[in-house]
């Protein structure tokens, strides 16, 4: 058994800043990842990280902009902490040596982003996640932090009181992607999960193939509520062919979009009168959406992305690694003609509900970044806003963890406070076929919370060899694939950028079928190096609940709001829908209530306004 003090499941930017930390704070921290950290999908962002910085702006007005693009939805605390905090955290990131891109007076360079009043978005050239991952790895490497890399994190090992809110993590199982072994590893003071976002329920998406949702599935079948899963936010500019992410960035610098008339429809059609294309990406995608929808797209699939008008110069400068995706995945040189986009899957902005600190209802387990909502992103992401938020709660979670006194949170988690029940219709029982997923193992015969924490971990590991040999042993059934693949089509036509009532429940009627499908599962590959096959396998079940996690939300939220837009509610109604969407893994089911929005800020409270742009 592996032993730290604080353990990081994931070593993308949120993990790496948060073992970063945790290790300030003297902590004995380690890094378990199913991926070498450089090869997170941090790597992926690229248009830049918002912060105030300059004359002129005031983290007052990020905040306000960042409130009025959750469509106010976000928690104050929660963004008010993010927009505090971010103009060091990026301070820090250039310290440490990210070479942003620069002005001619020597300054980091900022760039305009969708719906940002000012200015604020710091970038290096359009690779700055790449940037940040490589430089907080040097951290990394320089503080000599232990990294377990290509070890996935299969479950948590969490105590088994009947009250998640008296439950406490004591550690991970994970598997040995090399040798076939299960570990485990028990955390002194507590694990933070940093494992990013559920891309691959979909299977159009900007995500790389290891976002499965791992770490919001396995900490709600530990007990932590599920928070706002229904906002899943569409870019505006993937490419068809592969779902490549376009930065935002180019429409930033200048970039236009075009219907097949070539009419910049933005303006024309009076998406966003104002902003144009750095409207918010919500509004965006639902306006080249409704242009192919009403036959002004371009081979009744997408819309045309033009820069060229900016020079080369320019672009070689400040989106050079544009040029080569849209040449390497659609054979199009944006140099000469304009690229074809169309929204994508690409952000969740719920995940495992947290408060500010990163601390979950759950003692000593935490999360940060795009696996968990605090809630900074409401029902919209800015763009500019992601990286940030992996800087910042990142960093918190890793001093809570290791014991920093970070004071009282005032964002409340788990059924604590105010909260209210939920109720939603459904064509078919939402959950486990035969409830076979707790991660919550219970001893027969002890008193519930007695045992030791290295024995709960030692329990965990037990149930996990057991799931695990069961799923090598058998010999035939259902592969994965066939499941994610019926999964990742129903999800991206039904709970996509536009959804209606009769699709969002046949959605719940696939996946219903697809968990039918899951009790049959089979593993193809009996080796115990590298297989592949096995961990698909298992992240299957995490896509599984996710997905239906987000389609109970959209379904239960009977509004438009954000990147939340239904065909037979087409209002914003604060009345009724000012609240988070919570759900809570109760003996195999979803179990749906809610949660106030805390619009309560610092020095003022935030009026919800017309959203317009």
């Amino acid at each position: 058994m592996h032993e730290h003090d604080v353990i990081v499941v994931g070593a993308g930017g949120a993990g790496l800043r948060a073992a970063i930390a945790a290790q300030e704070e003297g902590a004995d921290v380690a890094i378990v990842s199913k991926l070498h950290p450089v090869r997170s999908h941090t790597g992926a962002a690229e248009g830049g990280i918002n912060a105030a910085l300059r004359e002129g702006d005031s983290w007052e007005q990020h905040a306000y902009d960042t409130m009025k693009g959750s469509d106010y939805l976000g928690d104050a605390p929660a963004i008010e902490t993010l927009c505090q905090d971010s103009p060091d955290e990026v301070i820090q990131l250039e310290h440490w040596g990210l070479a942003f891109s620069r002005d001619d007076d020597g300054r980091v360079s900022q760039r305009p982003f969708g719906g940002m009043s000012f200015p604020r978005t710091t970038y290096a050239g359009a690779e700055t996640g790449h940037q940040l991952l490589h430089t907080m790895y040097e951290q990394l490497v320089k503080r000599g932090i232990e990294v377990y890399d290509e070890w996935y994190v299969t479950r948590l090992a969490v105590s088994d009181e009947d009250d998640p809110e008296e439950r406490t993590c004591h550690g991970v199982v994970a598997y040995d992607i090399q040798s076939g072994e299960l570990s485990a590893f028990h955390a002194r003071n507590g694990v933070i999960l940093a494992t990013g976002g559920p891309g691959q329920v979909f299977d159009h998406t900007t995500n790389a193939v290891a976002n499965t949702g791992d770490g919001p599935a396995m900490a709600y079948r530990a007990g932590v509520p599920m928070e706002d899963m229904e906002f899943i936010q569409f870019h505006p500019t993937t490419l068809p062919s592969t779902g490549v992410l376009i930065t935002e960035g180019v429409r930033g610098e200048g970039g236009i979009l075009y219907n097949e008339e070539g009419e910049r429809f933005m303006f024309e059609y009076g998406y966003a009168n104002n902003d144009g294309e750095l409207a918010s990406r919500d509004v965006v995608s639902r306006a080249e959406l409704t242009e192919v929808n009403e036959g002004r797209g371009i081979e009744d699939e997408y819309v045309h992305l033009d820069m060229r008008h900016l020079g080369e110069e320019r672009i070689i400068d400040r989106l050079e690694n544009i040029v080569h995706l849209s040449e390497d995945f659609e054979g199009v040189d944006p140099l000469e003609e304009p690229m074809p986009v169309k929204p994508g899957q690409h952000y969740a902005m719920g995940g495992i509900e947290t408060d500010e600190n990163g601390e979950t209802c759950i003692t000593g387990l935490y999360a940060a970044g795009e696996c968990a909502c605090a809630s900074v992103h409401g029902s919209n992401r800015l763009g500019g806003n992601a990286l940030p938020e992996l800087i910042v709660f990142g960093k918190r979670a890793g001093h809570h963890a290791a014991g920093r006194d970070l004071g009282e949170a005032k964002i409340e988690t788990g059924q604590r406070g105010d909260w209210e029940v939920g109720e939603v219709d459904t064509p078919v029982e939402p959950g486990d076929v035969s409830a076979p997923g707790e991660d919550v193992v219970a001893d027969g015969g002890a008193a519930a919370g007695s045992l030791s924490g290295d024995e709960y971990v030692q329990r965990a590991l037990d149930a996990e060899r057991e799931r695990v040999e069961s799923l090598l042993e058998k010999d035939d059934g259902v592969q994965h694939a066939e499941i994610r693949a019926e999964v990742q089509k129903s999800m991206t036509r039904h709970v996509n950028v536009f959804r209606e009532e009769e699709g969002l429940k046949q959605a719940l009627r696939d996946i219903r079928r697809a968990r039918e499908k899951y009790e049959d599962v089979y593993v193809a590959d009996k080796s115990r190096t590298f297989n592949t096959d096995l961990i698909q396998t298992i992240e299957t079940r995490n896509i599984l609940d996710t997905a239906e996690a987000i389609t109970l939300g959209a379904l239960a939220r009977d509004e438009f709001r954000g990147a939340h837009w239904r065909k037979e509610h087409q209002e914003r109604r604060d009345e009724t829908w000012l609240k988070h969407t919570m759900l809570s893994w109760n003996d195999g089911k979803p179990e749906l209530w809610y949660r106030p929005v805390v619009l309560e800020g610092e020095n003022k409270t935030y009026e919800p306004k017309v959203r317009s742009y």
